[in-house]
């Protein structure tokens, strides 16, 4: 799961080292996971006894909490919540974000594309009101100060072109120009 395999925290790591207060917040957080309590205390009785190394073994441990039928989008919001925290990747974008709105010129446009909820509710915040939490700062005469101005409206792709990727489905484009 890391996009870089020179890094430290893997996967397994963070699986067996992680408190359950840490692995109920991670998957709450980043899984958008209802019962993340539930499956952070599963993980940790179980690890007790025997450590978890792979995906098999961790979804093994999911396996008894889930009704089948939702099994396979649940696995993949769990494993999206790993792979968010091992990479740090909300932490790379908001980066990403304050750094384009400071090299782009005046008149400069940035385009984002996200592709989950996560991502696309930063890059729309930062659009909007120039920080990535609370609203953009307000001068004397109540004009909001941002960098950045929205152009359009989120952009879908098309059902032509999620039929040649099916990966593009959940995508969102967002397009803004330097103030």
């Amino acid at each position: 799961m890391r996009m870089n395999p020179a890094q430290e925290q893997s996967a397994s790591t963070l699986i067996n080292t992680y408190s359950e207060s840490q692995l109920t917040n991670l998957f709450k957080n980043y899984g958008e996971l209802r019962n993340a309590f539930k499956l952070a205390y599963a993980i940790s009785i179980h690890r007790e006894n025997h450590p978890i190394h792979t995906t098999k073994q961790l979804r093994q441990v999911i396996e008894p909490l889930v009704p089948e039928r939702f099994l396979n989008k649940y696995l993949a919001q769990v494993f999206q919540a790993i792979r968010i925290e091992v990479n740090q990747e909300l932490e790379v974008i908001k980066q990403f974000l304050k750094q384009s709105s400071e090299v782009l010129v005046q008149g400069g446009r940035l385009v984002c594309i996200s592709y989950h909820s996560l991502e696309d509710r930063l890059v729309k915040r930062y659009i909007r009101e120039g920080q990535f939490e609370g609203t953009a700062p307000v001068d004397f005469y109540g004009n909001r100060s941002t960098p950045l101005k929205k152009i359009g409206g989120m952009v879908h792709p098309d059902q032509k072109e999620i039929a040649e990727n099916n990966r593009a489905r959940s995508a969102k484009m967002r397009i803004a120009e330097k103030r």
